[in-house]
């Protein structure tokens, strides 16, 4: 059976953080992963997940100034002094609330410089991340909804884990962002496989429930679970009305 993470970035928003796990409980959901927890205490979490015994499976660092249009700050060459201080605030909480990976999310940057500072922070985070057992993801977002964004496809952040050969530095794969950059994707995720950490769906082109859009996802999930993958896969599209009534793909697919 196909286990699902609900991504509470994108559902049950108007919720708080604690709520928010209680709710993806009571959904039905086999984990729980987020965007930007740290204003939450770590104590309201953690008893959340102990409540109902959900694993958090990640989070990422911090975007930055959004208003001032960051979207990420570990591949832009002039904040890289913010950019390790964000990782070591995700780290450590991630930590605390024993989620098992952390985005790093690279931001709006492009050129030589861009991809040296991006290494350059990756190794740091890796490392910092290494005796926590915390794994770093990174993700490749697609130029219609994150235009200037660093990382703009899975060619690219292959040869960045390839090269960097850490073993803890994987790939997030994003049905949703792969299908709207590369098409294809199972084919892409049978050639990348071995390189991800987390995957995570939505339909496309919308960004909406999964049981809608242009990818087959009774297939793809029959592909992911035929390669053995086990993990919760990560909900992360926008139920477009309350979370709770775009629900009904989870009897479908599970």
């Amino acid at each position: 059976m196909t286990k699902f993470s609900a991504n509470l970035g994108f559902l049950w928003t108007d919720l708080e953080l604690p709520d928010a796990i209680h709710a993806a409980a009571k959904a039905g959901f086999d984990a729980v992963e987020c965007h930007w927890p740290f204003e939450t205490p770590v104590s309201a979490v953690n008893s959340a997940l102990i409540d109902t015994q959900l694993p958090m499976l990640g989070l990422n660092t911090r975007r930055g100034d959004v208003s001032a249009g960051d979207n990420g700050l570990c591949a832009v060459p002039s904040r890289s002094e913010e950019a390790k201080e964000a990782i070591i605030e995700a780290v450590n909480y991630a930590a605390e609330i024993n989620a098992k990976s952390v985005h790093v999310m690279a931001g709006n940057a492009n050129g030589i410089n861009a991809d040296e500072v991006f290494r350059e922070n990756l190794v740091f985070a890796a490392q910092l991340a290494a005796p926590k057992n915390i794994t770093i993801l990174i993700e490749p977002l697609n130029q219609f909804d994150a235009s200037g964004y660093f990382l703009k496809n899975t060619q690219q952040a292959k040869e960045i884990i390839t090269d960097l050969a850490l073993p803890n530095v994987k790939l997030m794969f994003d049905c949703y962002h792969v299908g709207r950059t590369e098409g294809n994707v199972e084919k892409r995720f049978q050639d990348l496989k071995d390189l991800i950490g987390h995957i995570q769906f939505a339909s496309v082109p919308d960004r909406g429930r999964p049981d809608q859009g242009t990818i087959n996802y009774a297939e793809m999930f029959r592909i992911i679970a035929e390669s053995g993958w086990e993990a919760p896969l990560g909900a992360e599209y926008k139920p477009y009305g309350p979370t709770d009534d775009s629900l009904s793909w989870m009897d479908t697919f599970k």
